[in-house]
């Protein structure tokens, strides 16, 4: 399939011919595999990415140097923290890594500001992806401050096994503790809980939602 057709198959009733042809012309398509790391914290971004398939998942880094997931983005979704970066000219504060293996689009940030102005879907695009990274992330914020450990462990794996298509998260206990800004054993501890509680089935690297 074509640049063209891949844009087409997604974002054909989300914006106008003209804009997907100019995206066309003027993006950068990329292929990534699952752990490539897509933006590094202290990046200089020029580019803003949108999803075209597969899933990737953005961290922060906290004072300590751990890491904490903010959210996902999927097929058609952009970075609200990556705009953020390209148009105020930063280095990037997040960690963008793909979950699967997948493509993006990267359109040149010179060209966001102009089309804000130009299109009328792209400013609907552009204002409804902070809105709905932000959601996201009040909703990490809720489940760091309110809810147990247990309670955060079982909806981080139901939306890693959501973004995957799966009922099952192919991740190591190390993998998830790195990403839930905790330690392995309590991850152990916290799944073994969980499968007594018939929630999960675990095999070596897989857990299955029951």
């Amino acid at each position: 399939m074509s640049p063209k057709q891949l844009l087409e198959s997604y974002f054909n009733s989300v914006f106008e011919a003209d804009l997907i042809n100019e995206m066309v012309e003027l993006g950068t398509f990329k292929s990534f595999k699952a752990n490539d790391i897509l933006i590094d914290l202290d990046d200089l971004i020029s580019h803003m990415p949108i999803v075209v398939n597969g899933a990737i998942r953005i961290m922060r880094e906290d004072d300590n140097d751990g890491e904490l997931l903010l959210y996902y983005l999927e097929k058609g979704d952009t970075c609200a923290m990556s705009m953020t970066c390209c148009l105020g000219n930063k280095k990037s504060n997040i960690r963008a890594t793909a979950e699967t293996d997948g493509e993006l689009i990267m359109i040149p940030v010179k060209k966001m500001d102009e089309w804000l102005a130009k299109y009328p879907t792209w400013r609907a695009f552009v204002l409804t992806s902070y809105q709905d990274r932000l959601d996201e992330m009040i909703r990490a914020i809720d489940n760091l401050a309110f809810n147990d450990s247990k309670s955060r462990l079982k909806n981080y794996l139901i939306e890693v096994a959501s973004v995957n298509k799966s009922r099952t998260v192919n991740k190591t206990h190390a993998e998830i503790a790195y990403e839930l800004n905790t330690s392995r054993v309590v991850v152990s501890r916290l799944l073994k809980a969980l499968e007594n509680e018939n929630f999960i089935e675990q095999q070596r690297n897989m857990i299955t939602i029951i």
